[in-house]
């Protein structure tokens, strides 16, 4: 009866299962990374639209909304590559207009604001050299929509 002697298998397994590993736990704190930040700027968005949303004119409501996502953001600790972007949109009777034209509206016309917040998550410092086509960030868009008060006088 041969006994067949299987020395230094182990380390050569370790050797072949240790990148898919650590290229394993990297795509799990990307996926995680992007988890977090996406989560935030629903946050952010939904902050900010709110926040213009009660402002009584749109001067204010665009400092108040960029106070806002930038409170949530460094709150939650998130931190873009880039300077968040904050855009604004409105509508009035239901039709797409300016974030201005919506509180130009009339006192009792259906009228609100949509902020959205753009960031571009960065991958930099947990990317692997042996993984080439591993993107350096992912750009993430949301936007939230608040209605203004119908009764409450708008600048």
């Amino acid at each position: 009866m041969e006994r067949t002697v299987s020395r230094g298998s182990v380390s050569i397994e370790v050797a072949v299962l240790a990148p898919a590993f650590v290229a394993l736990m990297v795509l799990a704190g990307v996926a995680g990374r992007t988890a977090v930040a996406s989560e935030a700027l629903e946050a952010a968005a939904h902050d900010a639209a709110r926040a213009a949303s009660i402002s009584r004119d749109a001067t204010t409501a665009r400092r108040e909304a960029r106070d806002a996502a930038r409170r949530q953001l460094d709150w939650r600790g998130v931190s873009c590559a880039d300077a968040p972007r904050v855009t604004f949109r409105g509508t009035v009777d239901g039709r797409s207009t300016s974030f201005d034209a919506a509180f130009r509206s009339q006192v009792g016309q259906d009228a609100s604001v949509t902020v959205e917040v753009a960031c571009t998550v960065s991958y930099r410092d947990i990317k692997l050299p042996a993984l080439k086509s591993m993107p350096a960030g992912k750009r993430i868009t949301v936007a939230f929509t608040s209605p203004l008060d119908r009764y409450r006088s708008r600048g």
